[in-house]
Order: C-alpha cells, then sequence, then structure tokens
C-alpha cells in the first residue's frame, strides 16, 4: 500500500486569512466568533456567527472566472492557491501533471435564493444571467477549482454534512493509497451567508450566548447551550510519498489511518458507538493504539448530546491517558461542511509549531469528559500523531490520523 503526504496546505477562516494569521490565533486561544446584525432583520434566533471575511478576487482571477464563484468557491480558491504555493506546484507543473481534487461541500444556498427571488420578481430565465447555474450546485467548489487551476484528476464533490471534509482527506488518501492517483487537492469549504443557516437555526442548535460573542462556543463545558456556525475554507495537497521524495516537495505529515461509520439512527442524534467505531478503525487504519496519539482534535461543537456523546467514547478510547484533547470549535464556531479538513490543518499547524491549541470557554467540564486530558491553555509540548475527529446529520463519522513525518 502507497504513502499518504501532506505537502501543502492552506487555510481561509474566522480566526485567520493564512496560516500564519491562524496559527497566531490558535496559539493565542483567540476567538473569530461575532454578531451579524442582519440575522437578526432576517429573524435568527441567535445572531452569532464566525466573521468570515470576503476575499477580493480581482487581482487572481478574470471577470470570466468569477461569474461563476459561489461564497465559499471564493474561500476556497484561496485555501487552495495557498496549498499549492506551499507545495511548489505552479501553473506549469498543473498544466503538464493529472492532479485531482475531492472538496466537501454540503450546500450552496446564496445563489439559489438569489435566483428564486429575480424569478418571482421578473417572471424571465433569461436574466438569471450565465454564473448562477455554476454558483447554485453542490459541486460548485469542484467545478470551479479544477477550471481554474486545469485539475484533470479524480474530480467530484463529497456531500456527508459536518464531516464532509473529513471524508474528502480519507477518498483522497484511498486514491494514492491505491496507486490511481500521484496528487489530489482536497479540502472542505463553507458559507457563511444568513441563507445558509436559518433553516439550522429554526432547529434551536445555535448558542444564545449574545452578550458575550467570544465566550458562546464552550465544548465540553458543563454550561454550553449550543453552537455557533462558522465558515470559510481549507485545502490540502495529498501526495504519494515516493512522489514527493522525487520532486523534492517538503513533507508536512502523512495521512495514515481513516475510520468511518454509520450511526443508523435518527437523522440528527449523535451516538457514542457510531463515534467510537470510526475513532476506532482510524487507529487500526494507522496500525497505531491511544497511547500513541499525542493529541486529539475533538469535534466537539457545544452542543450538549453531541459533546457528550462524543466525550464517552473519547473515554473509551483516551480516558486516562497522556493524550491531549481540545476542539478547535471553541475559537472558530463549528465549520460545518469544511471542519473536517479545517480541523486536519489546524492539527498540521500545531504538528509544525510544537503546541496544542486551547478548548477555551471550559470553565467547568462537563461530568461526561471528566476523565479527559482536556487543553484548557495553550500547551507549548512536541506534536506527532494527530487523531481529528467530524460528525455529521445522517449518523455519517469520519476520523483521520496523521503522522508528522521527519
Amino acid at each position: 500500500m502507497k504513502r499518504v503526504v501532506v505537502t501543502g496546505i492552506g487555510i481561509w477562516s474566522c480566526i485567520g486569512r493564512n496560516k500564519a494569521e491562524v496559527e497566531a490565533s490558535l496559539r493565542a486561544g483567540k476567538s473569530g466568533i461575532g454578531i451579524d446584525a442582519a440575522r437578526t432583520v432576517y429573524g435568527f434566533r441567535s445572531p452569532l456567527t464566525g466573521i468570515v471575511e470576503t476575499p477580493d478576487l480581482k487581482e487572481y482571477l478574470h471577470r470570466r472566472l468569477r461569474v461563476g464563484m459561489s461564497q465559499e468557491a471564493m474561500y476556497a480558491f484561496m485555501a487552495a492557491r495557498e496549498a499549492f504555493e506551499q507545495a511548489q506546484i505552479d501553473e506549469n507543473y498543473l498544466q503538464t501533471n493529472e492532479v485531482g481534487i475531492l472538496f466537501g461541500n454540503d450546500s450552496t444556498a446564496k445563489p439559489t435564493v438569489e435566483m428564486h427571488e429575480t424569478m418571482m420578481e421578473k417572471h424571465d430565465t433569461a436574466l438569471l444571467g450565465s454564473g448562477l447555474i455554476f454558483q447554485s450546485m453542490n459541486s460548485t467548489v469542484n467545478m470551479n477549482l479544477s477550471t481554474i487551476f486545469h485539475l484533470r484528476g479524480i474530480n467530484f464533490s463529497v456531500s456527508a454534512a459536518c464531516a464532509s471534509g473529513s471524508h474528502a482527506i480519507g477518498l483522497g488518501a484511498m486514491f494514492i493509497r491505491q496507486g490511481l492517483q500521484d496528487m489530489v487537492l482536497v479540502g472542505g469549504a463553507q458559507e457563511v451567508n444568513p441563507y445558509s443557516m436559518a433553516a439550522f437555526d429554526a432547529l434551536g442548535t445555535f448558542s444564545a450566548r449574545v452578550d458575550e460573542p467570544a465566550k458562546a462556543s464552550r465544548p465540553f463545558d458543563a454550561a454550553r447551550d449550543g453552537l455557533v456556525p462558522s465558515g470559510g475554507a481549507a485545502a490540502l495537497v495529498l501526495e504519494e510519498y515516493d512522489h514527493a521524495i522525487a520532486r523534492g516537495a517538503t513533507i508536512l505529515a502523512e495521512v495514515c489511518g481513516y475510520g468511518f461509520s454509520s450511526n443508523g439512527g435518527g437523522i440528527s442524534q449523535p451516538s457514542s458507538e457510531g463515534s467510537f467505531i470510526a475513532m476506532q478503525r482510524a487507529l487500526e487504519d494507522a496500525g497505531m493504539t491511544a497511547d500513541n496519539i499525542d493529541y486529539v482534535n475533538a469535534h466537539a461543537t457545544s452542543t450538549p448530546q453531541g459533546d457528550e456523546e462524543e466525550a464517552i467514547a473519547l473515554t473509551r478510547i483516551f480516558g486516562g491517558t497522556d493524550t491531549w484533547i481540545s476542539s478547535t470549535k471553541s475559537m472558530t464556531g463549528h465549520e460545518c461542511w469544511m471542519s473536517g479538513a479545517s480541523e486536519a490543518v489546524y492539527s498540521i499547524l500545531m504538528m509544525q509549531g510544537g503546541f496544542v491549541a486551547p478548548n477555551i470557554n471550559l470553565e467547568q467540564t462537563d461530568p461526561s469528559a471528566a476523565t479527559l486530558r482536556l487543553a484548557r491553555q495553550t500547551i507549548e509540548t512536541p506534536v506527532q500523531t494527530v487523531l481529528s475527529n467530524s460528525f455529521g446529520f445522517g449518523g455519517t463519522n469520519s476520523a483521520i490520523v496523521l503522522r508528522k513525518t521527519k
């Protein structure tokens, strides 16, 4: 079985517009959560959200390429651009080599709403223009990035709720392991416009701690009252090990384990058993046990039931061990479709920087997590191995094991 390594990473999130900004925020325990007043006007119960800057792509792309880009595709372009740059993949390489793309994305609400509004007002499809169709499809990220970067390998979107980005990494690794691709751009993207989160807000799953936005996302805290939605994009260049060595690439980490499962229960019901199976499979795939893992980036979104179910599963595997655990969602909020990819990027930044990011806002640990080694503040320590969890609606679970290479 061929080895799979990461040779480039890119990120565009509420805690930073590039790797350097994001690493600084992770070290400082800096929150990217704020108030979106438009959500209150629109009728949201909670106006809390990750504040993600919209990139200006005019200096990078011609209008003909920009017209079909959704909000999440714009974020993904910036993340992919940074990842390719770190991997030393330029336009000439992309034009003369086959590179694949697998991106996690499970909604594109804004252009769909805009199409409907135009039709209700004008009753003329000719006025919709040519770009909205490419913005409104779930494969919007893949179709835009594959066109912009001339990607000619495997090309499809992974729609698996909040595990989408993680499954994209796992599937990309599988294609490379089996010798079907030498290089695959993988990642996840999430829109942050109000349209994309209105139905989510209707479920009552969002935190109502509007008086202190930075303290609203509280994974594993006994006083947590719900998640905070967020978004952006993250990208990773996955590459076959010998291929990376042959071209002199710098190897950041190895993807050495991928585990998955489905709960088979209620459509929004979390499951400690499903979480446990995904983690256990990832460890077995990597040939590791709990004692080999230095850090777990937990899925923990700050919902009462979800955190508890994950804590039960984590305790079965890591309870009483020296493994550090934190949820970076305490800073970023829940980045939904991109979170599995962004949290892999955050974990690699911790590996490279020799630290564990804190689980901020953890004032009183929930009893279900009592035996877990939760990082309340930044821990300066070598991080060689990471397990990153991602779970989603419909019972889809994914876990990735990353190892730092020498």
